[in-house]
Parts: C-alpha cells; sequence; structure tokens
C-alpha cells in the first residue's frame, strides 16, 4: 500500500522557513514580519499582474506593508546597538 505524503493547506500556502541568523528574539519577531511583508507583496503582485489591482493600488498596498516593517524594526530597536556586536 502507498503512503502518501499530504501536505498541509497552510503550510503549502504560507510557509515558514527556520531563522537561521544570530538568534536574539527581536531578530526571530522581525524575521516572522519579514516573512509575512514577502507574502503579502507575493499577493499583491499577483493581484496585480492577474489585472485585479491597479498599479496605484498595489503601489499603495506595498507601501502601507513597508511602513508597517520600518515600525516594526524600529519598535523592535535592531540595529541600534550595532556597534556593541561582533
Amino acid at each position: 500500500m502507498a503512503t502518501h505524503n499530504l501536505v498541509d493547506k497552510n503550510d503549502f500556502l504560507y510557509p515558514r522557513y527556520r531563522y537561521q541568523g544570530h538568534f536574539k528574539p527581536e531578530n526571530l519577531v522581525f524575521n516572522a514580519n519579514l516573512q509575512e511583508f514577502s507574502q503579502q507583496v507575493g499577493y499583491i503582485c499577483n493581484l496585480e499582474t492577474r489585472g485585479k489591482l491597479s498599479p496605484q493600488e498595489s503601489y499603495e498596498q506595498i507601501e502601507s506593508l513597508w511602513e508597517q516593517l520600518t515600525k516594526s524594526f524600529h519598535g523592535l530597536g535592531i540595529g541600534e546597538d550595532a556597534t556593541n556586536e561582533c
């Protein structure tokens, strides 16, 4: 009897990759936010390519996502103590 590897729909649609950088809680949180940003930008690009979103709507949505990512980056304090790291 053959066994089939069933792929969870959510794992397929929303793949997550393990963080492999320098471990700090804020880096891990930012990485999750960055992956979410990347997925959302991909969806927006696909919708624009298919004519479901205008270029202007796409730009505005991506700009809003970028602002959220920037707030996350600064809110987590990433890069503020870069001179103290090896």
